[in-house]
C-alpha cells in the first residue's frame, strides 16, 4: 500500500477507511469493529477516518473501545473532525444547527475525541466545515497551540475552498496539510474549478469523501457509465467499483480515497484499486461520459 506524507511527522495510507457510516451497522460490537480495523491492517490500511459528529456523536467512542481492547492504536494513525453541533447526541438541547470553531469549543472537541477514542493523541485533526462566524485569529492560535501541547500532530480542513483554506493559514504558524472534499467520476467539479489545483500549486494531497457517491454513481440514471465502467473492468478484471477508485487514484494530485463501508467483503477488497494502472485514454472515456459531453 503506497503511503503519502502529509508531514514530516505523519504519513497516511493512500487508501483510507472511513466510518461515518459505523453506527448504520447492525452489529456495532468491539470485536466486530476489530474485525474491521483487522481487514484494513491486513491491506496495510492504516488510517481510520472519524469525526466527532458521526454517529449522532457515538462513532468515536465505538472506535475507541476497540481500540482498548485491541490494542491496535500504534498500528493506526486516527483523522478525526469537529466545528459540526447538530441537535442530537451531546448537543440534543441545541436549539440549531450551527458551526463552532472557537477556541473553547474546539478544545473541548479534542478532549471529548481523546476521552471517547482511548487515544493520548489525534494523528490528523480536521476542521469538518468553513465557519461563515470565524475568527480566523483565534481558530488558527487554536489549531497551533494543539499541535504545540502534543494533543494533535497535525491540523488540516475539511470542505473548505481554496479562500477559505487561504485565511485559516495566514493566523497560523503551523501548515494545513490537507482538504477533504466530495470527489468521484460524477461529483468532478474539483478537476476545473480551482479546488484540486489549488491543493496541488501548494504541493498538498486531498482526501476525498464519498469517492462513490455514497453508491449514487450505479444509480439506473448512469446507465451509460456504469456500462463503460463494466466494460474497462473486464479488461484489468476488476470490479466497476475498483474502476471507479482507480480513476481517483491515477490522477497526478494524490488523492487519497476515503471508504465507508460497513461490509467486511467489501472492506476486504478495497485495496485493489491500487494494483489498476489506469492508461489516460480510459481516464477521459469516464470523465466525458459522466460529464455527458466531450472535453472542449
Amino acid at each position: 500500500m503506497e503511503r503519502i506524507k502529509v508531514s514530516e511527522n505523519v504519513s497516511l495510507s493512500r487508501i483510507i477507511y472511513g466510518m461515518w457510516r459505523l453506527t448504520d451497522d447492525m452489529d456495532t460490537s468491539s470485536s466486530h469493529i476489530t474485525k474491521k480495523l483487522e481487514a484494513c491492517l491486513e491491506q496495510q490500511i492504516t488510517t481510520i477516518d472519524q469525526a466527532d459528529i458521526y454517529g449522532g456523536y457515538e462513532a468515536e467512542e465505538l472506535l475507541g473501545v476497540s481500540l482498548k481492547e485491541s490494542g491496535y492504536r500504534d498500528k493506526l494513525e486516527i483523522v478525526t473532525k469537529c466545528g459540526i453541533i447538530a441537535p442530537v447526541g451531546r448537543f440534543k438541547q441545541s436549539p440549531v444547527k450551527y458551526y463552532d470553531t472557537s477556541k473553547e469549543h474546539i478544545y473541548q472537541s479534542v478532549e471529548h475525541s481523546l476521552k471517547l477514542m482511548n487515544i493520548d493523541y489525534i494523528d490528523l485533526l480536521l476542521l469538518h466545515r468553513p465557519d461563515p462566524f470565524m475568527n480566523p485569529e483565534e481558530t488558527g492560535f487554536t489549531l497551533d497551540s494543539l499541535v504545540e501541547q502534543g494533543k494533535v500532530r497535525e491540523v488540516g480542513v475539511s470542505n473548505f475552498k481554496p479562500y477559505d483554506f487561504s485565511l485559516l493559514q495566514s493566523f497560523m504558524h503551523k501548515k494545513l496539510v490537507t482538504n477533504q472534499i466530495e470527489i468521484s467520476i460524477i461529483s468532478n467539479d474539483c478537476f476545473t474549478n480551482g479546488d484540486l489545483a489549488f491543493m496541488q500549486e501548494k504541493r498538498l494531497p486531498i482526501m476525498a469523501w464519498s469517492p462513490l457517491a455514497g453508491g449514487k454513481l450505479f444509480d439506473s440514471d448512469n446507465k451509460f457509465l456504469i456500462d463503460l465502467l463494466k466494460e474497462i473492468s473486464n479488461i484489468y478484471n476488476t470490479t466497476p467499483a475498483a474502476i471507479a477508485i482507480a480513476w481517483l487514484l491515477a490522477h497526478p494530485a494524490n488523492i487519497m480515497p476515503v471508504m465507508g463501508t460497513n461490509s467486511l467483503t467489501r472492506i476486504r477488497a478495497l485495496s485493489k484499486a491500487c494494483d489498476i494502472n489506469l492508461d489516460k485514454q480510459s481516464w477521459f472515456r469516464i470523465y466525458e461520459t459522466a460529464m455527458g459531453h466531450e472535453v472542449p
